[in-house]
């Protein structure tokens, strides 16, 4: 019976973690917040990027900010990824040097 539980409660993470795909992306909104001239010493420039509202479901525009640099890892940009059902977004993320 153990072994069953574990199954079901790693099936359940995986629906979980599940990306949400759409058929037209997002445009871009009206107002961006552009990089400033200044760079912010420590920081990285994460730009304005989609983030998807499980409780709206829908994404919603995030500004443009700093995030504070990790030691020995650089920061990947969110994108699109085209999938045979549709769009999905692929968030931003630090990835190990």
């Amino acid at each position: 019976m153990k072994p069953l539980i574990v199954l079901i409660l790693l099936g359940l993470g995986s629906f979980l973690n599940a990306q949400v795909i759409v058929t037209v992306k997002p445009s871009r909104p009206k107002v961006i917040v552009t990089k400033p001239a200044k760079a912010k010493r420590g920081f990285v420039w994460i730009p304005g990027h989609w983030r998807y509202d499980k409780p709206a479901k829908e994404y919603r525009w995030v500004k443009g900010h700093w995030k504070k640099k990790r030691r020995g890892h650089t920061w990947v940009q969110g994108h699109w990824k085209k999938t045979p059902r549709g769009h999905q977004w692929v968030p931003g993320h630090w990835r190990r040097v």
